[in-house]
């Protein structure tokens, strides 16, 4: 019972004590991934604490990505030594967690199978994946009841998507994102990608030639690719500390339509203040263009207030909404929606020089929408039931609260440990899942990553991100939303080794 006493002793710390307490047991092997911990009443009872404060070390435990617990479910571990977990074991870990019999067969087998598990698991911190599995199992599997139980029916899917689908996404944004648009002015689409490829090809045909995207630079790639797939025009546009920069983007020639990712800058994190979020409205009714905004992060604000939608400052009919589920639920869904313009803009400024003055209003939304049905249904009906349960029943509200905390633990991790490390710099973290690092040495970002690799961590590179050559410092986009906080220190580990050793050789 010594170590029970250790935490008993700390009266100052009793969560702390727990907290510290079953993370050494998880490094030193005790515990492994897949083994059940305690009840909280009964590991309560043995130390002689308020539940409470069982309930509360699971929790910080469960956020730090070391166990995961669910409602009515064990507590099981996540997180192995070595952070190369093979699966549980038999055996009284009860009785592990509270008595540590055998120490030496313990210390044996933990170590043959740290150094096994720890050759064998790479992390891969590449940004754009969630904590899919943090979804908790009875919502999940109700979901795909739901979708099983709806009746067959002899027709073709809606193009746009099922009404029920788009009246919750209707809800859900008036929660979250400030504005509540009409159903009829919501449709779905195969992922963010398709989204924008969509728009892209609807342009071509309203417009009969190639439409102009000005687009930010660094910015979402894959996205910019879409545009140019589907017969669009790219022109990168600079950023400065607040977004796109707008006095670069009216000097540049006229565009048919501006991509921003406003409330998360993708990648670099920063945030466009109201101030220049109105002037660009306010220049795209005045020059007859289309903003796009991809809304792709927004449910993930680390650090201050929530920031509404640009689309809910839109009083001119020209933000056409893309959000989706790949960041709140699992991009393997492929699911997003787009919300066309409310009205059509006003009138166009004389000798305001835009490529076309008919492209947004009326005519852009008219273009979407034979878009969408002439490639037809996208997103299979069944997805679409399971998710509008998930939607209706307020799982998908809860799962958003937990990852939340979870996100935040990890975010908080990265400026914690870096923090203090000469040379480096954290950015990107007021929300979202992923953080940028750069650095003042001479390191290419090719080549810390490629160092990263070798020591069998994933990360992007932030110099793919950019279009104009120099467009971007060099650095890395580290993603933190599926990994565990262990995996996330072996991560951290790898960048400082990788930086330094880089700089070393130079």
């Amino acid at each position: 019972m010594d170590q029970i006493e250790v935490i008993v002793v700390d009266q100052s710390g009793k969560t702390a004590g727990v907290v510290e307490r079953i993370r050494r047991m998880v490094h030193d092997g005790t515990l492994r991934e897949g083994d059940p911990l305690p009840s909280t009443r009964a590991l309560a009872a043995e130390l002689g604490v308020a539940r409470g404060t069982v309930v509360a070390a699971y929790d910080q435990l469960d956020g730090e990505g070391w166990i995961r617990t669910r409602h009515g479910a064990v507590a099981r571990v996540v997180a192995s030594a070595g952070v190369g977990g093979v699966g549980g074991r038999g055996g009284a870990v009860v009785g592990d967690l509270l008595l540590a019999t055998d120490p030496r067969a313990r210390a044996a087998a933990s170590a043959a199978a740290s150094a096994a598990a720890a050759a064998a698991r790479t992390i891969d911190c590449r940004p754009g994946v969630p904590a899919v599995t943090a979804i908790a199992q009875r919502d999940w599997r109700a979901a795909w009841r739901a979708a099983a139980d709806a009746p067959l029916r002899n027709a073709v899917a809606d193009p746009l998507g099922t009404v029920e689908l788009r009246a919750q996404v209707v809800a859900q944004l008036g929660l979250s994102r400030g504005f509540a648009p009409s159903v009829d002015r919501v449709l779905l689409t195969a992922g963010t990608s398709e989204a924008l490829s969509l728009v892209a090809e609807a342009l071509r045909v309203h417009l009969g030639r190639a439409p102009v995207f000005a687009v930010e630079d660094p910015g979402y790639r894959t996205g910019q690719r879409a545009v140019l797939s589907a017969g669009g025009t790219v022109v990168g546009i600079p950023l400065d500390d607040d977004g796109m920069d707008l006095d670069a983007l009216t000097a540049a020639p006229p565009v048919d339509v501006v991509l921003v990712t406003p409330t998360h800058q993708y990648p670099l994190g920063s945030v466009m203040p109201v101030a220049r979020r109105q002037r660009l409205l306010a220049w795209a009714a005045a020059t007859g263009t289309l903003v796009v905004e991809d809304d792709y992060d927004s449910e993930f604000r680390h650090r201050g207030s929530p920031v509404p939608a640009l689309a809910a400052l839109d009083a001119e009919g020209v933000v056409l909404h893309v959000g989706g589920f790949s960041k709140t639920l699992d991009p393997r869904l492929r699911c997003s929606y787009v919300v066309l313009p409310a009205a059509a803009g006003g009138p166009v400024e004389a000798g305001s020089g835009s490529v076309s003055a008919s492209v947004v209003g009326v005519g852009v939304t008219d273009a979407v929408l034979a878009a969408r049905r002439a490639r037809g249904a996208v997103v299979a009906e069944p997805v679409q039931v399971a998710l509008a349960h998930l939607l209706r029943t307020g799982a998908l509200r809860r799962h958003l609260g937990r990852v939340r905390r979870d996100y935040t633990h990890r975010r908080a991790r990265i400026a914690a440990r870096l923090n203090g490390v000469a040379g480096l710099e954290a950015r990107a973290l007021t929300g979202g899942l992923h953080a940028v690092v750069v650095w003042s040495g001479p390191a290419t970002g090719q080549e810390v990553a490629a160092r990263m690799a070798g020591a069998g961590v994933l990360v992007a590179t932030l110099e793919e991100y950019g279009i104009a050559p120099g467009s971007t410092p060099a650095g890395i986009v580290l993603g933190y939303g599926a990994v565990t906080v262990p995996e996330l220190d072996r991560a951290l580990d790898a960048l400082i080794a990788s930086v330094e050793r880089t700089d070393t050789v130079a």
